[in-house]
């Protein structure tokens, strides 16, 4: 669980020195997998690092009772004149055991893909490979929370979906709290949600109120017939989810062949009811012209 009791934040400049955040009070859960959603500037990332304990704020605090991770994305934090080994190498001595330094190594070499710069400074880097060190280096370590501030956004296709892949299979063994700017990731890996705007965050139990508010208060709220078919498409994939669940307990089980067919044949009536859901809402989005964030 996560506590966050009386939160203000802003950064002094020559232009302005508004508040971001103003007087935030929130309990994230343990286990719930949280995405944050708001404007450009309404500060997700500032609240990701305060949460993660990267920054620190002008009145208030953040109670963690679990072990979080540093943002993945940001790639902030390295020492410059070090290379990526040499940072990997530091953070394990930090964070792990001696035992455990030669795997958290190899392990982040072989996810961040960035070949002979693993042995160049850091300093060197373009942004992108700093968040890829970045990521392969938290996911080296069992945390209870992981941070992503646009994780899943970094490098080209194939390293996109080994980072999306990284993160499902660390759902239910640990929890995320996320910022992106796709909906799509959002609605996939998030069941909560918290909405920021004007210095205040709302909590959400679903993430789907969280964007619908979102939308709302940018002035483009979502047209009902989409958010009625959004709704029936996460009613069918959860039945797809709860049949394949049910086929697996049942095969664990010892279940008889027949069962087992029967199953099998209700995984695929509830395939075909996603699929037409997804058609329907596709066609919706389309002819309203509202961007596909691959829902």
């Amino acid at each position: 669980m996560i506590e966050i009791q009386g939160l203000y934040k802003r950064y002094h400049s020559h232009f302005h020195n508004d508040w971001v955040l103003k007087d935030i009070n929130l309990t994230i859960p343990s286990g719930v997998s949280v995405g944050l959603v708001g404007a450009n500037g309404a500060g997700k990332s500032t609240l990701l690092r305060l949460i993660g304990g990267m920054d620190n704020p002008e009145r208030g605090r953040v109670l963690r009772h679990c072990r979080v991770s540093w943002p993945i994305g940001l790639g902030s934090g390295f020492q410059g004149n070090m290379t990526g080994r040499q940072n990997v190498q530091f953070v394990a001595r930090i964070h792990g055991n001696s035992r455990e330094v030669a795997r958290i190594i190899d392990f982040v070499e072989a996810f961040a893909e960035i070949g002979s710069a693993f042995d160049r400074p850091v300093n060197t880097y373009s942004s992108g490979m700093r968040s890829r060190l970045s990521f392969g280096l938290s996911l080296a370590f069992d945390f209870d929370v992981y941070l992503s501030d646009e994780a899943t956004s970094v490098g080209d296709r194939a390293f996109k979906a080994k980072a999306k892949q990284a993160f499902k299979e660390r759902v239910g063994k640990a929890s995320l709290i996320m910022v992106s700017h796709g909906e799509g990731i959002l609605r996939e890996m998030c069941e909560a949600g918290i909405f920021l705007h004007e210095g205040q965050a709302r909590w959400f139990d679903d993430v789907n109120d969280a964007i619908e508010a979102y939308h709302d208060a940018s002035g483009m709220p979502t047209p009902q017939p989409i958010k009625e078919a959004r709704l029936e498409t996460r009613k069918a994939r959860k039945q797809v989810i709860a049949a394949k669940e049910a086929y697996a307990i049942a095969k664990s089980e010892g279940a008889s062949s027949e069962h087992l067919a029967a199953l099998k044949e209700e995984i695929k009536r509830r395939r075909q009811v996603l699929r037409r859901a997804r058609a329907v809402l596709t066609a919706l989005k389309n002819e309203s012209g509202t961007d596909n964030d691959d829902d």
